[in-house]
């Protein structure tokens, strides 16, 4: 991918900390304009990545660049073109919400006085509370209006709903949708797994240091199994015979069986050939993908 395409570029990259290997030459691309789940366990190597990305500790080795630059070396310059979330927010105490979103703008050179105000309406935040008074999920919301409402590139979201209630999650939604139609590129690292499957154009998953699986939703569907019902009064055996289907089973007037991806045509061919009266496939969930990945079970 060349790097006008590229917002972020990142290849063989590794950092430990003592003994523990958190980074075990990652790579990982981001395309302009796209939404990238970025997924893994607790201690995969996440947030290790998001700090290399923001400059704020240097990588042993391997190359990373952020839209076209050295996060470490040009950190400063950086920061004026994206914005970061956590998914821990501290304020300042006696700044309201307001002055904080209004100090977070102009550390990356200003925001849009109009979008913020109807961000703070979205997402129903009151900007005249001192910072000390305000919950977990109303700290995030201000971390959120600050970076939607500035002038970015790249917004970098690490857990970035932790504590908002299911209506501010789809108000957090839409403004993403917003901001990718606006030429905005995000990173997005969340454990909601339904918000990556709703916004995410591609998905990497990361374990022990390394992405092991890079691609979209559907892409990443064929690397494990779809769970199939087919009514039918023909014998089946045909089908436990091909490579690739699993768990064979007869329940009523149902066959039931899991299907890898590859034997996906082998099986609609036979099914076609006994003839059914009735079909339900059901592709695995991003969950069920990610369980796959975590316990181990692929390569």
């Amino acid at each position: 991918m060349t790097a006008d395409k590229c917002a972020i570029d990142v290849e063989e990259l590794r950092k430990a900390y003592g003994h523990v290997q958190a980074l075990d030459g990652l790579n990982l691309q981001v395309k302009r304009g796209e939404v990238h789940g970025f997924l893994g366990p607790n201690g995969a190597g996440k947030s290790t990545t998001i700090r290399i990305l923001l400059g704020l500790i240097r990588a042993d080795a391997g190359r990373a660049r952020v839209l076209g630059a050295d996060p470490w070396e040009d950190a400063v310059r950086l920061h004026e073109r994206l914005a970061y979330v956590p998914g821990d927010v501290d304020l300042w105490p006696s700044l309201t919400g307001g002055e904080a979103i209004d100090l977070l703008g102009r550390l990356r050179g200003g925001l849009d006085q109009s979008k913020r105000d109807e961000l703070c309406e979205r997402f129903d935040l009151d900007t005249r509370k001192k910072g000390r008074t305000y919950s977990k999920g109303n700290r995030q919301k201000v971390a959120l209006v600050a970076a939607l409402a500035s002038d970015v590139e790249l917004l970098l979201l690490d857990e970035p709903t932790a504590g908002l209630d299911p209506l501010m999650e789809a108000v957090f939604q839409d403004c993403i949708r917003e901001a990718v139609g606006l030429g905005r590129t995000v990173l997005l690292s969340s454990h909601i797994l339904d918000q990556v499957e709703v916004l995410a154009d591609r998905i990497s998953i990361i374990r022990d240091g390394q992405v092991v699986e890079t691609g979209t939703l559907e892409e990443l569907r064929h690397l494990t199994r779809t769970h199939v019902a087919v009514i039918t009064g023909a014998p089946v055996e045909s089908l436990a015979a091909i490579p690739g289907v699993h768990g064979l089973k007869r329940e009523g007037g149902q066959v039931r069986f899991d299907v890898d991806g590859s034997a996906m045509g082998a099986v609609v061919r036979e099914l076609g050939v006994l003839g059914v009266s009735g079909l339900t496939a059901t592709p695995p969930t991003l969950e069920q993908i990610l369980l796959r990945y975590y316990a181990g079970g692929a390569r």
